[in-house]
C-alpha cells in the first residue's frame, strides 16, 4: 500500500474510533467519511462493509488484550492476573459504544469478520481463569464463556449513562466473586 493510501486509511480509522467512542456502532460510515475529510467512496475503498472498518478499528484492541493475557499467563498472582485483565477488557470494551453487542454477535457467527479475533480474545481469557481456578483463587463453576459474558456485561453497563457511575463498583463486586481475595 502507497504511504499517501495508508496515512488516509490510518487517518479514517482513527476518525471512525473517535466517531464510534462518541455515538456507538451504528454511526453512519458517510458521517464518519465527512468528519475524516474523504469522500465516502474513499472510505468504501479501504473498508467496503460497516464489518470490514469494525475488524481493522477492533483487530489492534483484540490482539492486545490477548497478547497481554498470554504475557500474565506466566507473570504474577494467577488471581492478580485474571483480574489485570479483565480490568483491561472491560476499559478497552467500554471505549466503544455498542461494541459488545458485535461481539457477543461475531462470537457465535464463524462467517463474521470479527469471529477469529473474538474467538482467540475469549480463548486467552479462559487460560487466565483455569490459571487462577488451578492456584484455588477463582471460582471453579465458571468457564471461559461466563468469563466473556461478564465482560460484556460490565462493558454495558459503562455504556449506560444512568449506571456508569456504578460500574468501579459493580466491576469490584464482580471481580470479587469470581476471585474472592
Amino acid at each position: 500500500m502507497r504511504a499517501d493510501a495508508r496515512k488516509n486509511r490510518d487517518h479514517v480509522l482513527a476518525v471512525a474510533g473517535a466517531a464510534i467512542a462518541e455515538q456507538g456502532v451504528d454511526v453512519a460510515l458517510r458521517d464518519i467519511a465527512r468528519r475524516a475529510d474523504v469522500g465516502l467512496a474513499t472510505l468504501l475503498r479501504h473498508f467496503p462493509t460497516r464489518e470490514a472498518l469494525l475488524d481493522a478499528l477492533l483487530r489492534t484492541g483484540f490482539d492486545e488484550l490477548t497478547e497481554k493475557a498470554c504475557a500474565l499467563e506466566t507473570s504474577g498472582a494467577p488471581g492478580d492476573a485474571l483480574v489485570s485483565w479483565l480490568r483491561d477488557a472491560v476499559a478497552w470494551t467500554t471505549e466503544y459504544r455498542g461494541v459488545t453487542v458485535l461481539i457477543a454477535a461475531a462470537i457465535e457467527e464463524p462467517e463474521s469478520a470479527l469471529h477469529a479475533s473474538c474467538v482467540a480474545l475469549r480463548a486467552a481469557g479462559a487460560r487466565l481463569l483455569v490459571r487462577a481456578q488451578e492456584a484455588g483463587v477463582a471460582r471453579g463453576d465458571i468457564d471461559g464463556a461466563d468469563l466473556f459474558a461478564l465482560v460484556a456485561m460490565l462493558a454495558w453497563l459503562g455504556d449506560q449513562p444512568s449506571l456508569a457511575p456504578r460500574a468501579d463498583h459493580l466491576f469490584d463486586v464482580v471481580t470479587g466473586a469470581v476471585s474472592p481475595r
